[in-house]
């Protein structure tokens, strides 16, 4: 592709929730053209999402651990104070750096945080520069201080482009809010509604959008990356406010403020158009956001007093819209991440990309597909980077911005102790690296981060206690996991924090079933509207196999949050269960579109092609799987072999026998007790299998000639590991602990079948119990032969036969022959036969019909 230019246009916390509805109304045009121009996608965040965090790894394609930007503000320990994060603290180079050094001249307008600014090639316009005003008494007195921009040849012209709030009419303001009526036209304050903090957001996006057009217009640029903070300020003073109203909102209130929001979208349409209009044929645009904003009923109404709490109401996925030369049209994407941005940008301008970059390029967007270069790193290349030699002497008083930042929630006053407030940015930064570790499933750093500050003084320990608590949870440690919940609620008597769903887990990873159903059923009697309440309740049902009831609570989930990847993909994965095959496909491609990166979403997209016979397709599904998962992917490489022995030996879909011997075979001996699987064991043992047994279980009158049983397996539910030992042996596994067998193996499974009426009459005979037929007990042993059936057809490292026990008794030969073949090596069929000892299985049956006789 050849070199164009780019304009990057960044809308923090736009949601693609608020702008569906207002392109359908043909209320944002400007992006709508751009839309059906080009590509559009979700644009996935990162963890936390803090917005000079996400605009970093924007414009570095790295993940805050290695750019440097941990939070909002910093330590300066040799000032003894805090500050705000500034290009200072980055620690990787950015994307017009290496422009830069490239010969590229770059404009770069606002974008956070950029003070003081590089002296790259080109503007750059530093986040300070709208804001400006605190301390001034009227925009006749609000000069620009030295520092704010480079080079500084460009202050005078750009001074001129900013707009204080007071120099806002209030018409101009109440287009945001027409229902808005003052008692006095002319009172523009604190305690007017809203009015002037519109105004303030207004005045200093209008001062970005003026700096960023009169650069558009009067000098040559290759890039250009303009930032506007305008939808994320008004979401987070009106989102409250928004369609539907609600609960405890007055009306007057709501009718005063409800389409705020929905104007700030429109407002930034009018000046995305003026942009449009500005450039040439030869740009390509990109349009994107950080991340989402919740705009339905996990809104919040008064927000928590804790560091960082408007983050709470920010969505997992923003949006991305590119269009332009280079880009295809009408097309939409899968799978990016804001941290796809900067590598995405070098390819675009036939640049390597470091391979230390997290992110990669987005190829799919382009008309011509070019194979991408690399470099070990661009930090590590000598030479001019349009970097600070030096530390700038910056006249501006960081006081102002720290203001800002506490108005708007993100930080709390700083204390007038200036150790305790070093003290605790710190353990703030410290806690958020903590959170991205998290985010990168570096469990083992992220924990040890955490013991740091937990044994810190003098701080609230809660945050960290609470991301122990979910860490644990994550690693199935439950044990230590419980601990922690415990110590949570010991800290605080108030707790402000929901755990009610980690409980659950808790007790669900300890066996507590039944007591996790009380809890989960207890919160969403209190709170119906809580989506993640619904799906661990699903997930409850569904160890159960309690398949529609699951299908019910993930609809219901879905319903509350109709964007979740996990929500949907659980949904597919249960709709399998329930053989509704081309439901389940529609649910799985859903959670793909959303998250891409999901192997449990491609693994069940995978399960269900293969039951709708498309065997490529779930080849290539199932190939996907086993990619992206970090760890081996045992089922899905299992089931890649099935279907590579399908489409060339042409076995039926439901077979699940393949008469193969597979290295490292586990075999498996299962049954109903009591249904002849200690028969079969001595069988096979005398035919030539090697039985996995520790003799532990000494023969007995109602198994004289032993059980050949290994007693690891009565626990093989909390662990499995001895599974190992089993390779190339036969082993003894009763019928309800087959489900917890690893998938890292290969299993053929011979199931003994036998009359249930005798199973349980012979149950009850070895028990000594009463002699009547239980009912209710041979229903749940034809459920478990269902379970069994569901499970051999769901998991792809097994394949099952069934044996009858009375033909088994008859010793005839192609019913041994059959089980020879399954196990897939020669076995003495003489010495198998003479294992069998007809006498017991008649004193058994006439110790039944005596019992059925007396009840």
């Amino acid at each position: 592709m050849s070199k164009k230019k780019v304009l990057l246009i960044g809308w923090d916390a736009a949601d693609w929730q608020i702008i569906w509805p207002l392109i359908k109304a043909g209320k944002m045009p400007a992006l709508e053209k751009l839309i059906k121009n080009g590509v559009y996608a979700n644009m996935s965040t990162l963890n936390p999402p803090y917005s000079p965090m996400l605009w970093t790894s924007v414009a570095t394609g790295k993940t805050p651990d290695k750019h440097g930007i941990l939070g909002f503000i910093e330590a300066d320990v040799e000032k003894q104070q805090i500050k705000p994060v500034s290009s200072l603290s980055r620690k990787t180079r950015a994307i017009w750096n290496i422009f830069h050094n490239q010969g590229l001249k770059s404009n770069v307008v606002g974008w956070w945080p950029t003070n003081p600014p590089e002296p790259i090639n080109g503007v750059m316009v530093s986040d300070f520069f709208q804001k400006q005003y605190q301390k001034s008494k009227g925009f006749e007195d609000w000069p620009l201080p030295d520092g704010v921009i480079h080079p500084e040849s460009f202050k005078e012209q750009l001074k001129e482009c900013r707009m204080h709030p007071n120099e806002m009419s209030l018409e101009q303001v109440l287009a945001f809010m027409p229902t808005y009526t003052p008692q006095k036209k002319e009172e523009k304050n604190e305690k007017d509604g809203g009015v002037f903090t519109l105004s303030k957001v207004l005045a200093q996006n209008v001062s970005i959008h003026a700096a960023a057009t009169r650069l558009m217009r009067t000098t040559e640029w290759d890039f250009m990356a303009v930032y506007y903070d305008f939808i994320d300020h008004m979401c987070h003073a009106f989102m409250k406010f928004h369609p539907p109203q609600l609960k405890g909102l007055p009306d007057h209130i709501f009718e005063r403020n409800k389409d705020i929001v929905n104007n700030a979208y429109q407002f930034q349409d009018m000046m995305l158009d003026r942009m449009i209009s500005m450039v040439g044929e030869d740009t390509n645009i990109i349009v994107m956001s950080d991340h989402g904003y919740e705009s339905g009923n996990k809104r919040i109404v008064k927000m928590p007093k804790f560091a960082a709490a408007p983050a709470l109401e920010h969505r997992q996925f923003g949006m991305f819209v590119a269009a332009g030369p280079d880009i295809k049209k009408g097309e939409k994407l899968f799978g990016l991440s804001l941290i796809d941005i900067a590598p995405t940008l070098l390819h675009m301008f036939d640049m390597p990309v470091g391979k230390d970059m997290d992110g990669k390029p987005i190829l799919g967007m382009f008309n011509e597909q070019k194979k991408v270069s690399y470099i070990d790193s661009w930090d590590a290349m000598p030479g001019d980077f349009g970097e600070h030699s030096k530390l700038p002497q910056n006249t501006l008083d960081d006081e102002q911005v720290m203001q800002q930042l506490i108005d708007l929630g993100y930080i709390d006053k700083p204390d007038e102790d200036k150790k305790k407030n070093i003290k605790r940015a710190k353990c703030d930064n410290k806690h958020n690296l903590a959170r991205v570790y998290l985010g990168k499933s570096d469990f083992a750093t992220a924990k040890k981060l955490l013991y740091e500050l937990i044994e810190e003084q003098d701080v609230d320990l809660v945050p960290y206690f609470l991301e122990l608590l979910n860490l644990t949870v994550k690693e199935e440690n439950y044990e230590e996991a419980a601990g922690y919940l415990a110590k949570l609620r010991g800290l605080e008597k108030t707790f402000l924090y929901t755990t009610d769903i980690v409980e659950a887990k808790i007790l669900v990873g300890t066996g507590k079933l039944k007591e996790a159903r009380v809890v989960l059923n207890k919160a969403i009697a209190q709170k119906p509207n809580k989506s993640a309440l619904w799906y661990e309740l699903a997930k409850l049902n569904l160890a159960k196999q309690f398949y529609k009831k699951a299908k019910q609570d993930l609809e219901k989930a879905i319903a509350i949050e109709n964007d979740n990847a996990r929500y949907h993909q659980l949904l597919a994965h249960t709709l399998v269960r329930l053989e509704a095959h081309e439901e389940a496909i529609e649910h799985a491609f859903i959670s793909i579109e959303l998250v891409n990166y999901f192997p449990e979403a491609h693994y069940t997209l995978g399960e269900a092609l293969e039951k709708m016979g498309d065997l490529e397709n779930a080849k290539i599904a199932f190939e996907t799987a086993a990619r992206l998962k970090p760890k081996q992917h045992h089922r899905a490489n299992k089931a890649i072999e099935n279907i590579e022995e399908k489409l060339t030996d042409a076995i039926e879909l439901t077979d699940k026998v393949a008469y193969k011997h597979r290295e490292n075979q586990i075999v498996v001996v299962s049954g109903l007790p009591r249904s002849g699987t200690s028969l079969m064991m001595q069988m096979l043992h005398q035919g030539g299998l090697t039985p996995l047994t520790d003799s532990e279980r000494e023969a007995d009158v109602s198994n004289p000639k032993g059980y050949l049983e290994y007693k690891p397996v009565m626990s093989i539910h909390k662990d499995n590991s001895w599974l190992e030992k089993a390779q190339n042996k036969v082993v003894k596994i009763v019928a309800p602990l087959l489900n917890f067998t690893s998938p890292a193996y290969r299993y053929k499974v011979i199931f003994m079948t036998r009359d249930l009426t005798e199973v349980v009459m012979s149950q009850q005979k070895m028990k000594g119990e009463a002699k009547t037929l239980p009912l209710q007990l041979v229903e749940k042993f034809k459920k478990q032969l269902q379970l069994v059936n569901i499970w051999k057809d769901k998991e792809p490292g097994v394949e099952l036969i069934y044996v009858d026990y009375k033909e088994l008794l008859n010793g005839e030969d192609a019913t041994l022959l059959k089980i020879t073949d399954f196990v897939g090596i020669p076995l003495d069929i003489q010495k198998m036969k003479g294992a069998i000892d007809t006498s017991l299985y008649r004193n058994r049956v006439t110790a039944t019909n005596e019992s059925s006789t007396e009840s």
